[in-house]
């Protein structure tokens, strides 16, 4: 248990530091995942791209802290092509639903949306047009990628809640990390 908690703060504090740094919430979240479960996955990390400030910083999709953690629990227990139109695939399916309902319930009690505007609402009293430069260094200046308790909060957040959820997920089945060994190290 005191080693899973130091797993789970680490994800946070490293979903906190690469938002910091490197922004792109949805692949901080992703990296913070990976670097704590040992699951680097460079096409995953890669996919998450375009999910920054709710998508291509539209802020009208979903926040990137709460994809990027969506993405990784799916990596671990989503179905696969193959699987699709199996009874397996269909329990996969249900099984990422499960947890991303659960992931769905933290985010929105404890920022009452999981939409990257509404995020920022509560975090800031109103929403910014991450595409207009000027609105953008608002968003800055309003600490979002330095008060402890803004942005880069959200994604380690997101990335220990996610990465629980996983850690919570391999316990009920009877899984360990080395069950996943082929998530890692794929290179794009």
């Amino acid at each position: 248990m005191r080693e899973r908690e130091g797993i789970l703060k680490t994800i946070y504090d490293l979903g906190f530091q690469y938002e910091q740094q490197h922004r792109g919430c949805a692949q901080c979240a992703i990296a913070a995942m990976q670097e704590g479960l040992g699951t680097h996955n460079n096409f995953v990390y890669k996919a998450g791209s375009g999910l920054a400030g709710g998508a291509g910083e539209c802020i009208d999709g979903l926040c990137g802290g709460y994809s990027g953690a969506i993405m990784m629990m799916s990596l671990f227990f989503g179905r696969t092509r193959d699987q699709a139109a199996t009874e397996q695939g269909r329990a996969d399916k249900y099984v990422s639903f499960r947890m991303a309902a659960a992931l769905h319930e933290k985010f929105i009690e404890k920022y009452g949306s999981v939409v990257c505007s509404g995020v920022q609402m509560k975090l800031y009293g109103r929403s910014f047009d991450l595409r207009d430069e000027k609105q953008k260094q608002l968003f800055r200046d309003a600490g979002a990628h330095h008060d402890k308790d803004k942005c880069c909060a959200v994604v380690g957040w997101g990335a220990r809640w996610g990465a629980e959820l996983i850690l919570e997920e391999m316990e009920k089945q009877g899984l360990t990390p080395e069950d996943f060994k082929d998530l890692v190290h794929q290179k794009v």
